[in-house]
């Protein structure tokens, strides 16, 4: 039996139509959801008697919970457990523009970048649609606050999990769901180029980043150990093809790393393979946690950088620093729980 929060709109209405219930109902149950924010089937009250049986027959209503907050300025970082006593990890910013959250999409991550802590926490499994879903609206009810925004770059891979994170989008783009506009929602991606093709197939206006971070496969391969299946000309072709398919330009993350990544003859190759193409490079500073051999690139390397990469006429920006007071990094909290 799945959760009712695991379906879109439209598989709603085709499990319904199955139970001998009508498809209308779906909208209905969906307002109840998501509009008015009742989870209970016992008080969605236009609904029957026996519909309400037949929601308790055939779906679960439970929910994830908040084990653990902490407070930065304009950033929370919630560690949520799940049903299975997983857990997971999201962050939420506050901007001048509204507040954007960065969810996780599963619970620990195979893909084994080494200055990532949640590579450090091995993949146990994919989350569930509702899973997702339910960090937004936690969050929401927490601080009393309507999330503009959703960044999928939380732990995990989410085209390791394909097709539950396009049903999460789905559900929060929904104009019957949580009305998050597609182009507020971000799929990040450390370089799945099956999973790029096929989202550029998708007809979404969600948009798209591509965690980079070294402009050659030498470098990137010594610190992402997914370059050794997908090369740079390879993903950079993937996204040629997404860009041509979709007409959307692409994010390009680079996490600035001290003497590793941050040099100016990195920014004259990263601006060499990137010419022409229709992206922005978005200039990422390294949150330093503990045992890690990584440290972050001091603010005049990240403005040489950047002055770099404008004078070959890539679009660049630094990404404001969020979370200095709080265990930001991706895993780091969920790395403290024993």
């Amino acid at each position: 039996m799945k959760n009712i929060m695991d379906y879109t709109l439209d598989k709603l209405e085709d499990k319904l139509i199955n139970i001998n219930e009508k498809k209308f109902r779906a909208r209905q149950i969906f307002n109840w959801l998501y509009i008015n924010k009742i989870y209970d089937f016992d008080k969605m009250n236009n609904l029957s008697k026996e519909t309400i049986k037949t929601l308790k027959d055939n779906f679960k209503n439970d929910f994830i919970k908040i084990e653990k907050k902490q407070e930065g300025k304009d950033t929370f970082k919630y560690l949520f457990k799940l049903i299975d006593d997983s857990h997971i990890e999201t962050v939420l910013m506050k901007h001048n523009y509204g507040n954007s959250i960065c969810i996780s999409s599963q619970v620990g991550c195979n893909m084994g970048c080494s200055f990532c802590e949640s590579g450090k926490l091995k993949k146990l499994r994919n989350l569930e649609v509702y899973e997702m879903v339910q960090q937004v609206l936690l969050i929401e009810e927490d601080l009393d606050i309507r999330i503009n925004s959703i960044v999928i770059m939380g732990i995990g891979e989410p085209f390791d999990n394909y097709d539950n994170v396009m049903d999460f989008i789905k559900i929060v783009n929904s104009d019957h769901g949580l009305k998050i506009g597609a182009r507020h929602i971000t799929v990040s991606t450390c370089g799945l180029i099956p999973g790029i093709k096929k989202f550029s197939d998708e007809n979404l206006q969600v948009n798209l980043a591509l965690s980079l971070h070294a402009p050659n496969d030498t470098l990137r391969s010594t610190i992402m150990k997914i370059n050794n299946a997908y090369k740079i000309n390879d993903l950079l072709d993937a996204v040629k093809e997404y860009i041509k398919k979709t007409n959307r330009r692409v994010t390009i993350e680079y996490v600035m790393l001290r003497d590793i990544n941050d040099k100016d003859e990195h920014a004259l190759e990263l601006a060499k393979i990137l010419k022409g193409l229709n992206v922005y490079v978005n200039l990422i500073p390294f949150n330093e946690v503990e045992n890690n051999i990584y440290k972050k690139s001091s603010k005049e390397r990240v403005l040489r950088f950047l002055d770099v990469l404008k004078k070959h006429k890539i679009n660049v920006t630094i990404r404001r620093e969020f979370g200095g007071e709080v265990d930001a990094a991706c895993g780091q909290l969920r790395g403290r729980v024993k």
